[in-house]
């Protein structure tokens, strides 16, 4: 092949990516959450200040739960949006959806329902991308990977909290190696999900993003005011407090002093993310990380139930 044909099809190639890129149509489901609007908002709205270019919503499944007030409440209100405004079409089935996407973000507010739409999905074939919590109980979590890596299909799920600038800088080390750090935020109760699962896996997202995985044990307790307070100890030696509380914040202790992290900066961080994932199938956050979070909010719960008790943390994956 002379050059200038070279040229021509490495040009073609690019312009074929391109092309892909943009119109990477993206399926929803659970639309029971003001992340479905939110979310469809930022990729679809071209002239929004945090717009991400890449994909666009075309497709999604309404789904709720009747035993969540705050999921069959808001459902109504959330899909006509997305329909009317958005112009989404809806299907009656994930996988019959599946068939007209690229790639699925799966949003129901209530974990519960997670592992059966991923696994429609990951049977499909699909890049999957799953909203916080990832399931409704650890065992869930697990059975969503290893259905994910037994397919050979990306998976990758994160609360938006663990791609805020402040909580990455500490990550990558730009004050110093991390020796301690502590992060807060709300954690509000599902009676249907592990405590922390529902809303304080804002904070341990944090948490972990700055701390990295390796946590061997939790203890959990209260503090004066009867809010949450969950100590991990790394297997460093290293220490990594969630503390439940209003916002979102919290301080490392880095080799330079102390350092803010655990701030909110948005949807659009998270959202560029996923874009990305969907494009490269490639998660940014290890599988190991993220079912690490999941075991930590699981063995504060063990805690809990033993009055306390320091407890290790359990998970069974390579």
């Amino acid at each position: 092949m002379n050059f200038s044909r070279w040229f021509a099809a490495l040009f073609t190639g690019y312009l074929t990516f391109t092309v892909q890129a943009e119109d990477l149509r993206i399926g929803m489901v659970g639309l029971d959450t003001s992340h479905v609007t939110a979310f469809t908002r930022i990729l679809n709205d071209k002239s929004a200040k945090d717009h991400i270019q890449g994909g666009k919503v075309v497709a999604a499944v309404k789904d709720s739960s009747p035993d969540i007030e705050s999921s069959y409440s808001r459902v109504e209100k959330y899909t006509a949006e997305l329909t009317g405004k958005w112009g989404v079409k809806l299907y009656p089935t994930v996988t019959e959806m599946c068939r007209h996407v690229d790639a699925v973000m799966v949003e129901n507010v209530d974990g519960r329902p997670h592992l059966k739409h991923a696994t429609d999905v990951i049977k499909a074939g699909k890049p999957l991308f799953i909203d916080k919590p990832l399931a409704g109980t650890l065992e869930d979590c697990l059975k969503i990977y290893r259905l994910a890596k037994r397919h050979n299909v990306p998976v990758f799920s994160s609360s938006s909290l663990r791609f805020a600038k402040a909580t990455l800088a500490a990550r990558a080390g730009k004050h110093g190696k991390v020796l301690r750090c502590e992060t807060f935020s709300p954690a509000h109760l599902e009676s249907h999900h592990p405590d922390l699962f529902w809303y304080g896996i804002h904070g341990v997202e944090s948490l972990f993003t700055v701390m990295g995985p390796g946590c061997v044990s939790v203890q959990r307790g209260t503090t004066e005011d009867g809010k949450i307070i969950v100590t991990g100890k790394w297997k460093d030696g290293r220490i990594g407090i969630f503390r439940e509380g209003k916002g979102y914040g919290g301080t490392a202790k880095c080799e330079s002093g102390e350092h803010p992290v655990g701030g909110y900066d948005g949807y659009a961080p998270l959202v560029k993310e996923v874009i990305r994932f969907f494009q490269t199938g490639k998660s940014p956050v290890d599988a190991r990380e993220t079912l690490e979070i999941y075991a930590f909010m699981q063995a504060a719960d063990e805690s809990k139930a033993a009055n306390g008790k320091e407890v290790l943390l359990k998970l069974d994956w390579d």
